[in-house]
């Protein structure tokens, strides 16, 4: 330093010398630019995670990120695969949102009008709306869903105006386009599929054909040949397809989904029928469900989970059948097909068709309340259209036969069943599959338990013998005696079809003997002279319709421990009559049970007469489907507490609580009126939810308007 200059201050070294410069933390996700926030559903069963849950997109899913696709987020630390519901500007939750950790579907396979339908459907039966949506939505097949996002992707890049209808490669037959009307098969509505032999018929046709939305409930008297169901649903819905719009039929299972798939094809020639059912696979069903979605089909048919297929501009829904217990699903949230139907029809303002031979109490009521109205042959038709229906249990029969009334095949039947042997066929309606599936104390007729696990005994082949074993835990039973008065004798209180067609091959000897149940069930037979001995529902179709039908076991049928036995044995019976030809032709019907009014109503042919008198008992007695009813399923402990915590859901006016009983599980029982249906669901189901996330008291099944309950 030299003299003059100032002085320089002291510089003290850096500790750090020497080290490399920290790096700073990456900036967090950037979201996008336009509706930043994501609002999922998450699949899970878990009753707290019943609620949307608002996510961050992301800039690079943001053109991923399209209302209704599949997503994958994080909930509390793990992944969960959910439904994109919709995009918005910001977030309510007052929390930092999480990114949406994946797009897992390329194309928005949620439709809005199905997102609501679900969250209908979920409020409805106090669900989740997760649980609704894995039905709503099959399964993903990841290839299937690439190969429709392509084709896509072409269309728009050559501006295809009409979407994927011009697509030579996108379907195998020539689709119309959304608004054109499809050409007319045979089924035309004054044709053979009989509507202009139904009381209010063709003017269903003619208003659904203008565009207009009719509601009713038809009864249909054949079940085989030109005339039969599913000719007059096809003509249905060849009206609806005439005014440019779709139409979906909703079916109990597969053997009525393929011969309405073929009245279908018949009716539409060159129209694509999109065909839903879980038995066909993920990549078939995947395939038709994209087909409806992007507007490629516009009919569709299935068994109970197409009640939410995704077809374009509805017209109408159908439902065949709606009293068979098929149309209920077992799992959780137990929807019934034929009310997610009325949901949609209040939705989408489309028409609605619930046919049968029979017609439920729950199809009576929206009847009598105007909601529907009736379509049905005139008596007139009917008594040139049925069999001749005779009881073994009227006074002629019983003073011609003083045995008919205990005898498994009176005489009667047996006459009718030789003489009809020479025309054709004879079907022989069972109650059970099996032997001797059910057996009872020879002294007092208890049903006989097992002394180990209490389960109902039955009869067993092995080999040349047939033993007693429990149908339970399968322990032989060696040396019966009652519990009640200590009989030792067994006496069979049902024989099963096996044991039947046995007999009758005895009884018959020479003839054809073909059994269909169980495993082994056919859709149709030859118009060759057999008897075809089947279970109640496993009935196959005769081309030219059977000589004659024999419906045993009907004790057994009206005798089952169900609020429903008598409607549910009358339906059996209906299915199976109308699959025999006209008096005129010879066709004969003999049914063997007590007098019943369920047994009078077959012999009138009378179902709606019948559902009337039940709906009127059951709005005396306060029960289903003169009101609504929840079932609370759990140990003793959580179903108290769960009734608890719900007093202030419980004490509206008209509500009753019966239980809870004790049991494994226990089970309480809640009636409630059908105008306050809506706050007592949401109440329960809010219920739930808050006790499972409070964890105060363990898991509860809850199950509404489950026609098993009573």
């Amino acid at each position: 330093m030299t003299a003059g200059q100032p002085h320089a201050a002291p510089v003290q070294p850096s500790l750090l010398s020497g080290f490399p410069a920290a790096e700073l933390p990456p900036p967090g996700p950037r979201p996008a630019e336009s509706l930043p926030v994501a609002r999922v559903c998450v699949e899970s069963p878990l009753p707290q995670l019943d609620r949307p849950f608002d996510y961050l997109v992301t800039e690079e899913l943001d053109a991923a990120a399209l209302p209704g696709v599949r997503v994958k987020v994080r909930v509390a630390g793990r992944e969960h695969v959910g439904f994109l519901l919709e995009r918005l500007e910001s977030s309510d939750s007052g929390v930092t949102l999480s990114p949406l950790s994946a797009v897992l579907s390329p194309l928005p396979v949620l439709a809005p009008e199905i997102a609501e339908l679900a969250r209908a459907v979920a409020e409805r039966w106090a669900g989740a709306l997760g649980d609704v949506l894995r039905f709503a939505v099959p399964p993903r097949a990841a290839r299937v869903e690439a190969e429709f996002a392509g084709r896509l992707r072409e269309r728009d890049e050559r501006g295809d105006p009409d979407g994927v209808a011009h697509d030579a490669a996108w379907s195998p037959t020539a689709v119309p386009s959304p608004g054109a009307a499809p050409p007319q098969g045979p089924a035309s509505p004054q044709g053979p599929a009989g509507w202009d032999r139904l009381r209010n018929g063709p003017a269903f046709l003619r208003h659904l054909a203008a565009g207009g939305s009719p509601r009713a409930v038809l009864q249909i008297p054949q079940g085989y040949g030109p005339a039969a169901w599913p000719h007059t649903l096809a003509a249905a819905v060849a009206a609806a397809r005439s005014s440019g719009r779709g139409a979906l039929v909703v079916v109990p299972d597969r053997r009525d989904l393929l011969r309405l798939h073929a009245a279908l094809e018949a009716a539409l020639p060159g129209e694509p029928i999109v065909r839903l059912s879980a038995e066909d696979g993920p990549s078939t069903r995947s395939r038709g469900f994209l087909d409806l979605l992007t507007g490629a089909a516009h009919v569709a048919v299935g068994t109970r989970g197409a009640a939410f297929a995704p077809v374009q501009d509805l017209g109408l829904v159908a439902c065949w059948d709606d009293g068979d217990d098929l149309h209920v699903e077992p799992r959780a949230p137990y929807f019934h097909a034929r009310e997610v139907l009325l949901l949609r029809a209040e939705q989408t303002g489309c028409a609605l068709l619930l046919a049968g031979h029979a017609v439920s109490v729950e199809a009576e009521r929206l009847v009598e309340s105007g909601w529907l109205h009736r379509v049905a042959a005139e008596r007139s038709v009917l008594r040139a259209a049925l069999p001749r229906i005779t009881s073994t249990a009227d006074s002629v029969e019983s003073a011609r036969d003083p045995l008919a009334r205990i005898a498994r095949l009176p005489h009667t039947a047996w006459h009718a069943a030789r003489e009809a042997l020479t025309n054709g066929p004879v079907l022989v309606q069972v109650a059970r599959a099996g032997y001797a599936p059910s057996l009872a104390c020879g002294t007092c007729r208890e049903p006989a338990r097992c002394r180990h696990c209490s389960g109902p005994l039955a009869e067993q082949a092995s080999g040349r013998d047939r033993l007693v074993v429990c149908r339970w835990c399968g322990t032989p039973e060696l040396a019966f005696s009652c519990r009640v008065c200590g009989g030792t004798a067994l006496r069979r209180t049902a024989i099963g079809a096996l044991r039947t067609a046995e007999e009758l091959g005895r009884a018959f000897p020479g003839s054809l003997v073909v059994t269909s149940s169980g495993d082994a069930v056919k859709s149709e037979i030859s118009g060759e002279p057999a008897l075809v001995v089947a279970t109640v529902g496993a009935e196959p179709v005769a081309p030219g319709g059977y000589a004659a039908a024999l419906l045993l076991d009907g004790e057994a049928l009206l005798r089952r421990e169900s609020l429903r036995a008598p409607e549910e044995a009358l339906r059996r019976w209906l299915n199976a009559a109308a699959l025999v030809r006209p008096a005129s032709e010879g066709g004969r019907v003999i049914i063997t049970a007590g007098e019943a009014e369920a047994v009078a109503a077959l012999v009138r042919w009378d179902p709606a007469g019948f559902a009337a008198r039940e709906l009127a008992l059951r709005r005396e007695l306060g029960l289903p489907p003169a009101v609504r009813i929840a079932a609370v399923t759990g140990a003793t402990p959580d179903v108290e507490a769960f009734l608890a915590a719900a007093q202030d859901v419980l004490g509206g006016p008209g509500i009753r609580v019966a239980g809870p009983v004790s049991g494994d599980p226990a089970h309480a029982l809640i009636f409630f009126p059908i105008v306050s249906g809506q706050a007592v669901t949401r109440g329960l189901h809010g219920v739930r939810g808050a006790l499972a996330a409070r964890r105060t008291a363990g898991p509860v099944a809850l199950r509404i308007d489950a026609p098993d309950l009573l």
